[in-house]
């Protein structure tokens, strides 16, 4: 066998090894992000998700106010308004919230004196006038950031969340309303004592968008018909 052709056949494989991807995993295959345009179109790749997105809106979004637990970031949501008046459906929804989340620190009148402060925790009044002073907002902030030895509280959704401002603001003083203070009920009970499912996701479909659509009159005549499912026959 002449060196030329031995350099050939050890040259193939090592061709093959490096111009060919021989080992895959899905991990390494091609993808199209939500909402990527496909090349230069406009089009999106895909229609919309129905019943995934969200259609009433928050508050602050993440894009807006990060989640970063820093004095400024709490400081920079301290001029929201709390849109919730303070009936007696919000009272009662944030003393359940306020119960579930907060008094095991802060007490069950947000004195600071809850049962996790036998263990170690300072307690945290929060019936200080420095408190009272502080904005809806800000109160808002700080369940959703949370900061120093407050922990993010990001899993009460937004409308209990402001519930909770307005419970807490009765406990203060500040706001004109009497409450109930302690449990809802005793452990173990449920229904309504407890959180129920997510609100945040919406309550009808967002507008459907149909992608990559050839033309008007072929989407029109799609969506004029139908399948027989008893004939098997197409009706117009």
């Amino acid at each position: 066998m002449s060196a030329r052709t031995r350099t050939f056949i050890l040259g193939v494989p090592l061709f093959l090894l490096t111009a060919c991807e021989w080992f895959t995993d899905f991990k390494r295959q091609p993808s199209i992000w939500t909402w990527e345009q496909v090349k230069d179109s406009t089009t999106p790749s895909r229609g919309n998700p129905q019943m995934s997105v969200p259609t009433t809106g928050t508050a602050v979004a993440g894009y807006q106010v990060s989640y970063g637990a820093f004095p400024a970031t709490i400081d920079s949501m301290a001029g929201l308004s709390n849109p919730r008046p303070p009936t007696d459906s919000s009272l009662m929804n944030g003393r359940k919230y306020f119960q579930i989340n907060c008094a095991v620190c802060h007490g069950d009148r947000a004195m600071g004196d809850g049962p996790a402060t036998k263990y170690g925790m300072p307690g945290i009044n929060l019936a200080t006038d420095v408190t009272k002073a502080r904005t809806d907002g800000y109160i808002f902030g700080m369940i959703r950031n949370g900061r120093g030895l407050m922990p993010t509280y990001d899993r009460i959704e937004e409308m209990d969340r402001w519930d909770v401002v307005i419970y807490l603001r009765a406990l203060q003083g500040v706001n004109g309303k009497t409450v109930e203070v302690g449990p809802l009920a005793a452990p173990g009970v449920t229904g309504d004592k407890v959180p129920g499912p997510t609100r945040l996701g919406p309550t009808e479909p967002a507008p459907f968008f149909k992608p990559r659509s050839d033309s008007s009159k072929a989407n029109s005549d799609s969506s004029r018909t139908r399948i027989d499912s008893t004939s098997g026959g197409v009706i117009r």
